[in-house]
């Protein structure tokens, strides 16, 4: 059987559908799997050994573009796909399997895909977490009546190239004498999502005064929020933190982030690669909920103010406010990081 997944545009969904394709390799052991993902998702991809190919997307995550997406289906019919499965709820995201005539098409309802999808899935209050929402498409329909029904959960698991890592240690600068605490502080979703850079700062000084680094990961767009957590630095600890945001490619986060004694991100796409590279996190949510998308590992500290208006989802504060993440004080945090690392703290802390 050869399938083919129209995979999610982010980083953390990227992430988390890695559980649907370990599901179906584990369910189909002779398969073959293709994922089409946008570029930026291709690094990912490339470290799930579940997925034997990976296809760029070249359409924006906003384009339509009814005649380039005929034309990418028809290419893809040469492929002979037995089965397509479409993680996206957009009516555009099935429209690539349909024109490659792939003949079974499965995916949940979204923007109302009848026609386009011909195995529809429409019990999705049934599945709360996103993972359960990908992994049950693994499944045939009449199977899965409720997530109770999900034989099991994998959580994603993402290879590190040690070769690679090394590579990137070495253009960096970067060393591993001390301990790393990896700060994950920007969100692509949007400033509801992102901690205050003081508090940010609070615990790197914390970690710093323990004997530890910090590395501070994101893209280009991160660099001001990384440069304002050093600047609060005192001056003497400074040389103790490196800023990588927007010096790293996804490849090189991946590696760099492996080498971690903790991390501690907003609910973003690094806090899932956190998860995903069995790190010791802490994931800190503002207007969103780890009831939705939870980083999928056992070592997780989870943290959030339980204000009324929270989670609202939204990409900025409705009510202007952002009380959320604006009482969610560092102590919390460095509180949940000494229980997730107990030992390991008192140890560094005494060399």
């Amino acid at each position: 059987m050869k399938t083919l997944v129209i995979g999610p545009s982010w980083v953390g969904d990227m992430v988390m559908s890695q559980s649907l394709y370990i599901t179906l390799k584990r369910l189909h052991p002779g398969a073959e799997l293709h994922v089409m993902a946008p570029a930026w998702c291709c690094a990912l991809l490339e470290r799930m050994p579940e997925v034997d190919r990976a296809i760029v997307m070249p359409l924006g995550h906003g384009d339509f573009k009814l005649a380039e997406r005929f034309r990418l289906g028809r290419q893809l019919a040469a492929e002979g796909y037995d089965w397509a499965i479409v993680q996206p709820n957009s009516l555009k995201s099935a429209l690539i399997p349909l024109f490659a005539g792939i003949k079974k098409r499965t995916g949940w309802k979204g923007e109302s895909r009848y026609g386009l999808l011909n195995d529809l899935r429409r019990n999705k209050t049934d599945f709360p977490l996103m993972v359960e929402r990908y992994v049950s498409l693994a499944y045939p329909r009449e199977q899965m009546k409720d997530n109770h029904c999900l034989p099991e959960l994998p959580w994603p698991t993402l290879r590190v190239d040690p070769q690679n890592q090394r590579q990137a240690l070495s253009e960096l600068g970067l060393t591993t004498d001390r301990s790393i605490l990896s700060l994950c502080p920007g969100a692509e979703f949007g400033p509801a999502k992102r901690w205050p850079e003081q508090y940010y700062a609070e615990v790197a000084r914390h970690q710093i005064e323990q004997g530890r680094q910090v590395w501070i990961f994101g893209s280009a767009k991160d660099i001001p929020v990384a440069e304002a957590i050093k600047h609060h630095l005192p001056q003497r600890l400074q040389e103790h933190c490196h800023i990588l945001a927007g010096r790293t490619s996804l490849h090189q986060a991946i590696d760099l982030m492996a080498l971690s004694s903790a991390v501690v991100s907003n609910d973003s796409g690094l806090m899932h690669i956190a998860a995903a590279l069995q790190r010791p996190l802490v994931g800190i949510y503002g207007s969103t909920s780890p009831r939705y998308t939870p980083p999928l590992a056992e070592r997780v500290a989870v943290v959030h103010t339980d204000i009324e208006c929270r989670p609202c989802f939204k990409r900025e504060c409705p009510l202007g406010h952002l009380k959320c993440l604006k009482e969610l004080p560092a102590k919390r945090v460095i509180t949940a990081l000494e229980k997730l690392l107990g030992h390991e703290l008192i140890s560094t802390s005494a060399r």
